[in-house]
C-alpha cells in the first residue's frame, strides 16, 4: 500500500489560515545534513532552530508545513527577482519538516525548508522569512528511502494545491505584508 493513499489532497479551511496559524520564522539559510539534495533530489534550506527567537517551535508538532518563504537574494543570484519594486524578497510557496525525521535518526530538532521553485545555484547566508500557514502531517518512519521520497513529493503537491485557494494567497493571508518588508 502506498504511504500517500487515504491523505488528503488539500488540507485547512478554504477561506484561508485558522489559528494558531500563520506562525513565522526567520534567520540566515544554513547547511543542513547535506542530504535533500544528494540523497533525496528534494533540496531544503535549514534555519537555525532557536526558542529564543522562535518561542513556538519548541512547542509545534512535529510534522510537514506548508506556507511561504521569502528570501533576500543578493544580486548577483541568477533568481534574484524581487516580488516587489519596493522590496528585496521574492516570495515562493513552501514546504517544510519540523522536527528529528526519524528515518535519520536525527537527535537534534531541525526546521528543513523546500521552497516550490526551481533554484540554479545555493543561497547559503541568504536571509529567508517563514509564513507558516498550515500543516499537512506529523512526522513518521519510513520502511525504505522511496517511501519517504514518495510522501515527500505528495506533501509538496499537497501545498501547491492547498496555497491555491483565494485565501491562501501570500498578499491576503494575515503577515502576508511582513514577508516583503525590509529587514
Amino acid at each position: 500500500m502506498s504511504a500517500t493513499s487515504g491523505r488528503p489532497a488539500i488540507v485547512g479551511a478554504d477561506a484561508g489560515p485558522e489559528a494558531p496559524y500563520p506562525l513565522q520564522m526567520e534567520g540566515k539559510v544554513i547547511s543542513g545534513f547535506g542530504r535533500g539534495s544528494k540523497e533525496l533530489g528534494i533540496p531544503t534550506a535549514n534555519l537555525p532552530v532557536d526558542a529564543a527567537v522562535t518561542p513556538w517551535i519548541g512547542e509545534i508538532t512535529s510534522g510537514v508545513y506548508f506556507g511561504y518563504a521569502s528570501l533576500q537574494l543578493p544580486a548577483s543570484h541568477p533568481q534574484h527577482a524581487p516580488s516587489s519594486p519596493s522590496s528585496t524578497f521574492s516570495v515562493f510557496p513552501m514546504v517544510m519538516s519540523i522536527g528529528y525525521n526519524p528515518f535519520y535518526k536525527n537527535t537534534v530538532r531541525s526546521a528543513e525548508v523546500h521552497v516550490l521553485h526551481k533554484f540554479s545555484q545555493d543561497f547559503y547566508d541568504a536571509h529567508m522569512r517563514l509564513l507558516i500557514t498550515g500543516f499537512i502531517r506529523e512526522e513518521k518512519d519510513y520502511k525504505s528511502l522511496e517511501a519517504l521520497i514518495e510522501d515527500i513529493n505528495f506533501d509538496c503537491e499537497v501545498a501547491k494545491a492547498s496555497l491555491q485557494r483565494d485565501g491562501w494567497e501570500h498578499g491576503k493571508v494575515e503577515g502576508g505584508e511582513w514577508l516583503t518588508k525590509e529587514l
